[in-house]
C-alpha cells in the first residue's frame, strides 16, 4: 500500500505495551463467515485477490479458501522488473497449498506505456510517487478485470493500521469490494496468520507494497508497526488524548501528532466522495 502524503523522518520506538491477543479461532471465523454472507449477497461466484507474498494477502487468500473453497478464489500475482523473487516465490508457494488458480501479470510494460503516453519516463527519479500510484491503479484495473470475466468480487486485503493513516493509494488498492482484515491492526494479521498455519516467512515479512525499487513500508509510515498500533489504538479504540498517549507510550508527542495529522488529512480516502445533495 502506497502513502499519496509526504513520509515523516519522526521515527520512535518504545518498549510500552498492549495485549493484541484475540480469540483467533473466533475471529477467523467471524471472518469466514462475512466472506461467504457478503458474496452471496452480491450474487458473485466467488473473490480475487492480487496476492503479493505478504502476510495481508495471503490471510485474506486463506480466509476466502475456507470461506468459498479453492475453486472460488483467484490468486493474481502482479510483479514488475524490481519485485524481489522471493515474494513471488513466496506468492506461487501459498497458491500451490492452498490449491487455488492463479494468473501472472507482469506490469511492466503496461507501466512503461503510461510513460510513454505521458511523456514521461515511468523511471524518472522525480515522478517516483505519481508512478507509484499508477502502478497501484494498474493492478487495482487488472484484478476487476478478472472480477467482471468471471463475475467475482475484488477482496481487499487492506488492515486497520495502514487504512487509519491513509497508507494506500485511492482508487488503487482501496478499490476494493470487501476488506475482511481492516478492523485488525497489523499485529493482529501476523497473529492471525500464524493462527492460520501460514508460513513464518510470510507472518514475519517486513511489509513492502513495492511500488518503487526498495520500497519499504517502515520508510513511509511514522513508526514502526508494533509502536504504530499502539498508537492508534489507544487513540481511536480507548479514545486516549494525543497527550495520555504520548505518556503512556513514553514518545514525543510530535510522533502521536503526527499520526493524527495523517488520520485527518486523509479521511477522504475512507468517505466516498462528497455530493452536493445526498440522493
Amino acid at each position: 500500500m502506497f502513502s499519496q502524503l509526504p513520509a515523516s523522518s519522526i521515527h520512535f520506538t518504545s518498549s510500552a505495551s498492549i495485549d493484541f491477543d484475540l480469540d483467533w479461532e473466533a475471529t477467523s471465523k467471524e471472518i469466514v463467515s462475512f466472506i461467504e454472507s457478503y458474496v452471496k449477497k452480491s450474487q458473485a461466484r466467488g473473490v480475487v485477490v492480487g496476492l503479493s507474498g505478504g502476510v495481508d494477502s495471503s490471510v485474506v487468500t486463506k480466509l476466502s479458501v475456507m470461506a468459498l473453497g479453492q475453486s472460488n478464489v483467484l490468486g493474481v500475482l502482479m510483479p514488475t522488473n524490481f519485485t524481489p523473487q522471493t515474494d513471488i516465490e513466496d506468492a506461487r508457494s501459498l497458491a500451490l497449498k492452498l490449491g487455488i488458480q492463479t494468473r501472472i501479470i507482469d506490469i511492466g510494460s503496461i507501466d512503461e506505456a503510461f510513460g510513454t503516453s505521458l511523456g514521461v519516463p515511468s523511471g524518472d527519479k522525480g515522478m517516483k510517487i505519481p508512478f507509484a500510484n499508477i502502478r497501484a491503479r494498474i493492478r487495482m484495473t487488472i484484478l476487476y478485470f478478472f472480477a467482471n470475466r468471471l463475475n467475482y468480487l475484488v477482496a481487499g486485503t487492506g488492515d486497520r493500521s495502514e487504512d487509519l493513516i491513509g497508507y494506500f493509494t485511492k482508487y488503487g488498492d482501496g478499490g476494493v469490494d470487501l476488506l475482511p482484515i481492516s478492523h485488525l491492526y497489523k499485529s493482529q494479521v501476523r497473529k492471525l496468520a500464524d493462527f492460520l498455519g501460514l508460513p513464518l516467512k510470510i507472518s514475519s515479512k517486513p511489509s513492502s507494497p513495492q511500488l518503487y525499487p526498495g520500497h519499504k513500508a517502515t520508510d513511509e509510515i511514522p513508526a514502526d508497526y508494533e509502536l504504530l498500533d499502539r498508537i492508534e489504538k489507544m487513540l481511536f479504540d480507548d479514545r486516549l488524548s494525543p497527550a495520555e498517549v504520548s505518556l503512556k507510550c513514553r514518545v514525543n508527542g510530535n510522533l502521536v501528532d503526527e499520526v493524527m495529522r495523517r488520520y485527518s488529512n486523509s479521511s477522504h480516502k475512507r468517505l466516498y466522495p462528497p455530493m452536493l445533495r445526498e440522493w
